[in-house]
């Protein structure tokens, strides 16, 4: 028996075929009506995706079962040393590294003894106009999960 096809292959398979298809993630995600983000997560190995979404996004980027398969299995979640070395991504961790205290503080400020779950979350990137240059505009929504005693 062949072994099921990693999530990271698999993720390789589904960006050049996007790509040699001319389709966009949005174009993608709004065929499978899932959320953007969530969908270009799922895509790339972080979430699974139901039979029919996979079956849905491999007819569309003519590829085959064993992607179909991989994309329907539980990911391992997180990333590589090597992926977060990525400018983009490594932006990310300094934002976080930088603001992570003040929001925490202020979180705890205004909603008290918590956390922002990243289990039952949103996210959105979108793109601001400015005279100084477009501005990239990200918005976490992760609902507040109290700590109780």
């Amino acid at each position: 028996m062949k072994p099921i096809m990693s999530k990271s292959e698999a993720a390789e398979l589904v960006r050049s075929a996007r790509v040699r298809h001319g389709l966009s993630w949005a174009q993608i995600a709004e065929k499978l009506g899932t959320p953007l983000v969530w969908t270009t997560a799922a895509l790339l190995g972080q979430h699974p995706m139901s039979p029919e979404q996979a079956d849905t996004v491999c007819g569309m980027l003519e590829l085959d079962d064993t992607v179909a398969e991989a994309l329907r299995t539980q990911p391992s979640r997180g990333t590589d040393p090597q992926v977060m070395a990525d400018p983009t991504i490594y932006r990310f961790s300094e934002a976080l590294a930088v603001y992570g205290p003040a929001l925490k503080e202020l979180i705890h400020e205004e909603f008290g003894d918590g956390i922002m779950s990243a289990i039952n979350f949103k996210v959105d990137v979108e793109r601001r106009s400015d005279p100084e240059g477009d501005r990239v505009v990200v918005t976490f929504d992760g609902k507040f999960l109290d700590y109780r005693w």
